[in-house]
Parts: structure tokens; C-alpha cells; sequence
């Protein structure tokens, strides 16, 4: 995996600066365009549902994982699998929930997954402790911004360039050896040239214990960010260049525990996972160009290119017979082993006892009868995207108009192997390396054409946006043989054309109260898997909002009716299908409730009392009977959509002064199924978890802040997927410093 030039001058120039300049929502330029809310005070204007966490509210927990910081939204779900979010699992209204691969994901308003169509699951995630905002747009708004849209989209707002120059520092530390530096510097000169340098550096020794193989299960992220914009006051031109590298490893593996061994110790690890480690570099790059002819008319154009490499060495079975060899493993799945465990039953000769002495290293296994996967895949996404804003009146109406076209094109490369080692005296021992590409040898591209429009009406107390998406998606697979030498082997394509109607509709009862009501269609890419369908689903949404000075609050009722819902096996499946096919679900229904209450509860002047709650229901079901599959299972009328809690709220408090301030968060996430029959061991616990932080302003350029995470040290089964029991993160107590000049 080689650096690119311009990110080997990234990475020079980011590790330079010193310093952090704090995001403010007005100190840019190009924020209008980066964001697709436009900020919280036109949400408020929106027909659709839609939520946007501001820089001000990142900071009362300064967290450094995605998971934390999306709960605070209505209709968000997720699937935790590390604890730290480093590849989080996130679902909007219900779509699936596994490698956020149903959710459109955005950072800056460009494409973010490795290979948005042709491998959607997001094995890269931007870091998410260098973001100034976090926004999701769900409902008919949503068709703005595909392909997918059933659920909606997340967009991940990077630190602008400030208005002048400026700069922060944050440094914190905390137990499991965790220490973060988030730093920048940057601005704006009277010439409108401006700059930002940043970097964002985190490690940790992690919050797991591996059997006779130490504590390291953390994690060491380098990312560096590098800004050049031109934008004087009296041009109707701007020119913004942004470089972005990150390279992360982290000791992560998909192995749990069987139910009895998570009963005795959540936070362990078995020794056959020691070799588990991910290895991954991502490079960015993005040049936008702005044009405002007139007052009312802008036109914009960005080129974007994302690079991603990762190999993901990791445990995938067992050879419990002696007939596997490297090259051509008969492995029995983790998943299968602690599935027999739990059920108290042997397998392949080996009795319960057995199998368990295997995890506990006590039983040494024959040689070659391990196997360690080298998951090594390259990405690439680019594109161009042009769009058109326009507002102006016809008659007695204003329009808010924007137009769009994406180019784009990406690819999954992956070219691995399967190593073979054996357990001896508790250690693992490689005997075989195995043969390149015999465990996968194949490359998917696709190619696609978007195009939106997007138009909000406003006359009287009425506002309407009517809107339209085209997709036009082509994808190919070719499968090799011969290694590195690559021989076509075979090869599949898919071609997909959809057109996605959408309309949101509101009306402001009066200067606080608004009804709003939407419809759209929603669409997902099926992949290139023979007789799969496109996933479809109409998705209907009704309620209200009110915002007065010290009240916001808003309740939406939701349904997506699918035509087929569709599933995608990938290794984090843990499932035992092909990696990369799909599979039709057929219909199904998923409906639900959010709310939002956010207020001030202090009546006085000199101190806040902020109260935030919000809650999600959601039931989502199978409508028909499905015959066994690799990836459903056997489904019945009525079952459970895998990994999509029914209740989970998240209530915060605060005590905030002008020198000090304290805040106490809680979430509630409901026990969920992990498969459709939601048999014995297929079910994941209910969690309640507690969040403390703190911190004091000592002067103007000083902050120092405190934060514990799970307060209460709950330790809850909170996936069953890849292989095995998979707990939250520990109690984790941080100190920090945060410094502005």
C-alpha cells in the first residue's frame, strides 16, 4: 500500500501545525455547500426529518466514537462491535444495520464508503473525533443524496478553514493507555487565501484481554488533513483543495466468547485471536470550485478521489477432521463451535469439553488445522458532481431549487489468502502460509450516473418540495484464478436503472407549530449475485415539530414498505454464504415512532439546565415465509428483522455555568434478535449505560475536562455477530485539556 504524493504533502504539511482550530458553523465558505440540512435553523423550514449536531454539542462529551455521538438522533440505530466505532454498524429506521452499508455516507457531502456501489459496507469509517458536525437526513429529503435512500443519509462535516486565524489544541488520556491529540491551525487572510493544517492522533492498548497474549486489543490511528482555499469577499468565485490521509491499526478481531466464558469475563479475548490485527490507509482528495453569477444563482462542481487499502488478518475456523490444507481449507466456522458449545453438544468427534479446551488453548490442535485469513482488498471512489442552487419566486411562490448530476465510478479489489497454523502449549504456530488468492481472487467495479432535483416551495403557510432521483448503475465482477497472475476464471454484471419520486409536505400552524408529511421511494443496488432483485420500499412519514426560544420538540411516525428486502453476506455477517452475494428477504414491513425533546430547564440567567430526550420504536418484520437461505436463515411471517432494537431512548442533563459545567447522559437500547427465528442464543441483552463529563473553563484560552464512559461498568452482550457473545466497552475514565489562541 504506497502513499500518494499529495498525501505524503498532506501528512508533511498537517504534522507541522500545532494547534486546532474550532469549528464554527459561519467561518467558512464552502459550509453551505458541505452541508445537506443547511444548519439547524433551516431544519426548522424542512418537510422532512432531519438533525444536525453541532460543534457546541459535540464538545460537552468529546467523544471520539461515532457510536456515542449518533444515538443522540431519533432513529438511529446501532450494532456495536468493538466499542470504539472504528467500523460501526449504524441503521436509519431500520434498514440493516451490519458495516453501515444501507445508510448513504458522507463526509463533507462527497461519497465516504471504500466503494459505495460495488462494496458498500464501510470497512473505512472517517475518524470521528476530528468532525465539527454530524448531520442525517431521513425521509423524502433523502432522495437528495443516494444511492441509498430507504433509510437516509449520514453526513460527517470536516473542520473548516475559520474566518481568521486561529487555532486550538486538545490533548487527553485515559485508562487502557488511551491518549488522543487533535490539533489544528488555520485561516483566512484579507486576500481571501486560507488554510487549515490538521492532525488527529489516537492509540490505545484497548479494554480486552487476549488469553497468554497480553492486554493490546486497542487501536493507533494517524490522520492528517491539509486545506487551501481561495475565497476574497468581492469575487463571485471560490476555489477549495482538500488532502486527507489516515493510516490505522488496530488489534480487532471478529472472535467472541460462548455465553458461559462471557458470564465469567466479557472483556476477554481467546488466544486463537492473538494474530487478529487490521492494517488499513486512506487517502483523500477533493477540489470544489463555487460560481455565483447572480444573488440567487450558484453553480458548483467537485472532483473527488478516495483511496482505501486494508488487510484484515484474522481467525476465520477450524479444521476439525485433519483433511483441510492451507490452500483448500474444510474449516468448521467459529460461529459454529460456539454455537455447539452453548447448546451443550459436540461436533466432528470433539466433545463439548473439548471444543471449549480448544478456546482455552489447554488442547493442542493438529498441524494446519487454524485458519488465519489475510483479507487484503483495494478500493477506490471518484467522481465528479456538478449541482445548481436557485432561489427565487414565481408568482406568489419561492423556490429553493437544487439540481445535481454525480459521475462516478469505484471498485473492490481483493486479492487473499487463507495461512494455516496449529495450537500448541496455547501458542499459535504457522505452518503453512498458504496460496495467493485461493481465498479470493476477484474485483467488482462499478460505474453509475446520478441525477436529482430537488425544489422547496413556499407560499402562505404552505411548503412543499417536490423532488426526483435517477440512478443508472453498472456493475461487473470478475473472478480469477492463478494468484497474482490473475486468470479470468468468471464473471458476472448487473445493469440498474430507478427512478425515485419523492414529496414532503408542511405547514406551519403558526410562528412555533408545523405539521409536516412525506412520501418517497427508496432504492438499494442488488449487487451482482444471479436472480437477486434490487432492494425497494415506499417509505411514508407524518408528524409535527414546535421550536419556540427554550422548546424544541418534534414526534414523526414512519413506514417503509418493502417490495424485497434484500441481504448482502460479508465475513462481519458470520454467516456461513458466499462473501458478496445477495439475497432477497421479499416483502417486509418496518414502522416506527421518534421523538425529541430539547429544552433549557432554567429559568435563571446566569446558569443552564439543558435537557435532551429522544426515543425511537421501531417494528420491523418479515411479511412472508422464506425457505432456508445462507443468509436469512429459515423465516417465518412475522419474524424480527435481525439487529433492530424496538425501544431505545437516550435522556442528557447538564449544569452549565460560564466557568464550569457538568453533563450526565443515559441510553436505553433494547434486546434485539441477531436471526430471524430468534432461536436460543440468538439474542443480544437490553443495556442501560451511563455517560459523566465535566469540565472547566479557566480562562478564555483554557478548558479542562473529565469524562467517564459506562459509569456504572455494565457489561452486556451487545452482538452475537461475527462469531460469538461481543460486549460493550468498559468503564473508561479520560482527563483532558482543550487550549485556543
Amino acid at each position: 500500500m504506497k502513499t500518494r504524493a499529495f498525501c505524503r504533502l498532506a501528512v508533511a504539511v498537517a504534522a507541522a501545525g500545532a494547534t486546532l482550530a474550532q469549528a464554527q458553523e459561519a467561518s467558512t465558505p464552502f459550509l453551505e455547500e458541505i452541508l445537506i440540512t443547511g444548519g439547524t435553523e433551516r431544519i426548522q423550514r424542512l418537510p422532512g426529518s432531519a438533525h444536525f449536531i453541532d460543534s457546541d454539542a459535540l464538545a460537552r462529551f468529546a467523544y471520539s466514537d461515532v457510536q456515542r455521538i449518533a444515538r443522540e438522533i431519533p432513529g438511529v440505530s446501532i450494532q456495536v462491535e468493538d466499542g470504539y466505532g472504528l467500523r460501526p454498524n449504524i441503521s436509519i429506521r431500520g434498514v440493516t444495520s451490519e458495516r453501515s452499508s444501507r445508510i448513504t455516507l458522507l463526509e463533507d457531502n462527497v461519497l465516504i464508503a471504500p466503494a459505495p456501489y460495488a462494496a458498500s459496507s464501510a470497512y473505512y469509517f472517517p475518524t470521528a473525533g476530528r468532525m465539527a458536525g454530524f448531520e442525517v437526513v431521513k425521509g423524502p429529503s433523502a432522495i437528495t443524496q443516494g444511492p441509498y435512500t430507504i433509510g437516509g443519509a449520514l453526513n460527517m462535516i470536516s473542520t473548516p478553514i475559520p474566518q481568521s486565524v486561529q487555532g486550538n489544541l486538545l490533548m487527553e488520556g485515559g485508562e487502557d493507555a488511551t491518549y488522543r491529540v487533535h490539533a489544528t491551525y488555520g485561516g483566512f487572510n484579507t486576500d481571501g487565501l486560507g488554510f487549515l493544517l490538521e492532525t488527529h492522533q489516537w492509540q490505545s492498548d484497548g479494554f480486552q484481554s487476549i488469553d497468554r497474549g497480553g492486554n493490546d486489543t486497542g487501536l493507533d490511528v494517524a490522520d492528517y488533513t491539509a486545506k487551501l482555499a481561495w475565497a476574497p469577499a468581492d469575487s463571485r468565485h471560490r476555489v477549495e483543495l482538500k488532502l486527507q490521509y489516515v493510516e490505522q491499526d488496530s488489534n480487532q478481531s471478529y472472535l467472541g466468547l460462548t455465553d458461559a466464558d462471557f458470564a465469567a469475563d466479557p472483556w476477554r479475548r481467546y488466544g486463537v485471536s492473538t494474530l487478529d490485527n487490521i492494517h488499513t490507509e486512506h487517502e483523500q482528495a477533493i477540489l470544489r470550485y463555487e460560481f455565483a453569477p447572480s444573488d440567487n444563482l450558484t453553480l458548483k462542481a467537485t472532483a473527488y478521489n478516495n483511496e482505501h487499502a486494508r488487510n484484515w488478518y484474522k481467525t476465520e475456523g477450524i479444521d476439525l477432521d485433519g483433511s483441510s490444507t492451507a490452500d483448500s481449507l474444510s474449516r468448521t466456522g467459529w460461529t459454529d463451535i460456539i454455537g455447539d458449545i452453548n447448546a451443550g453438544q459436540g461436533r466432528g468427534g470433539y466433545s463439548v469439553d473439548q471444543l471449549q479446551a480448544i478456546l482455552d488453548g489447554t488442547l493442542d490442535t493438529p498441524a494446519g488445522s487454524i485458519d488465519v485469513r489475510s483479507n487484503n482488498r483495494e478500493y477506490y471512489s471518484r467522481g465528479v458532481q456538478f449541482g445548481l442552487n436557485w432561489t427565487g419566486t414565481t408568482g406568489a411562490m419561492s423556490h429553493t431549487l437544487q439540481a445535481g448530476v454525480r459521475i462516478h465510478r469505484d471498485q473492490e479489489d481483493r486479492l487473499q489468502y487463507d495461512a494455516s497454523y496449529q495450537q500448541l502449549d496455547g501458542r499459535m504456530v504457522l505452518n503453512d502460509i498458504g496460496v495467493l488468492g485461493a481465498a479470493g481472487n476477484r474485483v467488482v467495479e462499478a460505474e453509475a450516473v446520478a441525477i436529482h432535483v430537488y425544489d422547496q416551495i413556499e407560499f402562505g403557510n404552505w411548503i412543499l418540495t417536490p423532488g426526483l432521483r435517477y440512478e443508472d448503475i453498472q456493475l461487473d465482477r470478475m473472478d480469477y484464478a492463478g494468484g497474482a497472475n490473475r486468470v479470468l476464471s468468471g464473471s458476472r454484471d448487473n445493469d440498474v436503472q430507478v427512478w425515485l419520486p419523492g414529496m414532503g409536505v408542511s405547514y406551519l400552524l403558526d410562528e412555533n407549530w408545523t405539521l409536516l408529511a412525506g412520501v418517497h421511494k427508496g432504492f438499494t443496488a442488488p449487487g451482482v449475485s444471479p436472480g437477486v432483485n434490487e432492494e425497494e420500499a415506499i417509505n411514508y412519514e407524518f408528524g409535527f415539530r414546535f421550536n419556540s426560544d427554550k422548546l424544541r420538540a418534534e414526534a414523526i411516525a414512519f413506514l417503509s414498505d418493502y417490495e424485497n428486502l434484500l441481504g448482502v453476506c460479508t465475513a462481519s455477517s458470520g454467516t456461513g454464504c458466499d462473501i458478496g452475494d445477495a439475497f432477497n428477504g421479499d416483502a417486509a414491513t418496518v414502522k416506527g415512532l421518534e421523538l425529541l425533546v430539547s429544552t433549557d430547564l432554567a429559568a435563571a440567567t446566569s446558569y443552564s439546565v439543558p435537557f435532551m430526550l429522544t426515543y425511537t420504536w421501531i417494528d420491523g418484520e418479515f411479511d412472508t415465509d422464506i425457505a432456508d437461505t445462507e443468509f436469512f436463515g429459515d423465516v417465518s411471517k412475522g419474524d424480527p428483522i435481525p439487529y433492530i432494537p424496538e425501544h431505545q431512548y437516550r435522556a442528557s442533563i447538564g449544569y452549565e455555568t460560564m466557568a464550569w459545567g457538568v453533563n450526565l447522559s443515559a441510553n436505553y437500547v433494547d434486546e434485539v434478535c441477531v436471526r430471524a427465528a430468534c432461536g436460543a442464543y440468538q439474542q443480544t441483552d437490553d443495556t442501560f449505560t451511563v455517560d459523566l463529563s465535566a469540565n472547566y473553563q479557566v480562562n478564555d484560552m483554557l478548558n479542562l475536562y473529565g469524562r467517564v464512559e459506562n459509569l456504572t461498568d455494565e457489561a452486556d452482550i451487545l452482538g452475537r455477530h461475527p462469531y460469538g457473545a461481543r460486549p460493550n466497552k468498559a468503564r473508561t475514565a479520560t482527563v483532558g485539556v482543550r487550549y485556543r489562541f
